[in-house]
């Protein structure tokens, strides 16, 4: 797999291997997997809130339609009032 990064986060990374002594490809490694972790967690967790009943599921139409109108008030205060 490859990574393309931004030129300026690849200048950071090689300042972080240079001073850790760590090969890019390893902060890479260890970085993905750190975030994936971190991003299967919250999965995790918003599931469980959900199961459990602390969070009520809404229909994905209803938060697309929500997120419309809240879009609309944000371009046309007029709308909010």
């Amino acid at each position: 797999m490859e990574v393309h990064l931004k030129p300026e986060t690849e200048s950071r990374l090689n300042e972080l291997a240079i001073q850790s002594g760590h090969p890019t490809d390893e902060l890479e490694e260890d970085a993905m997997a750190g975030y994936l972790a971190e991003v299967r967690g919250m999965l995790d967790g918003r599931y469980e809130d959900i199961k459990s009943g602390r969070v009520k599921a809404i229909e994905g139409e209803a938060f697309f339609e929500n997120l419309r109108q809240r879009e609309e008030q944000l371009l046309d205060p007029r709308l909010a009032e």
